[in-house]
């Protein structure tokens, strides 16, 4: 694969580039891989649509690089934790 003059490849510029929209579109929150995508492609005016096979490899390589980090609550991890703030006895008052 051909080199430009700083021995960089076409695709680690691609993946440079697409490293640097993630990182920015993330300055505006998080968001999880789909609302990602599409917040691209809408703050692009539809000209850049990023699709899974090029998405989740950048995210994978950002968060093993430090840039970002995976937020992993799921519905149901947020649903069982009410359910068992419910269900768990009150917790005692203090006498302040």
């Amino acid at each position: 694969m051909p080199k430009d003059e700083r021995g960089l490849t076409r695709i680690e510029l691609l993946q440079g580039t697409l490293d640097l929209i993630i990182l920015q579109t993330l300055r505006w929150g998080p968001r999880h891989g789909y609302g990602l995508a599409q917040m691209i492609r809408a703050n692009s005016r539809e000209a850049l649509r990023v699709d899974t096979g090029s998405l989740y490899p950048a995210l994978h390589r950002l968060e093993k690089s430090g840039a970002v980090r995976r937020y992993t609550r799921t519905r149901w991890e947020q649903l069982s934790e009410a359910i068992a703030g419910i269900l768990a006895p009150p917790l005692p008052e203090s006498d302040t």
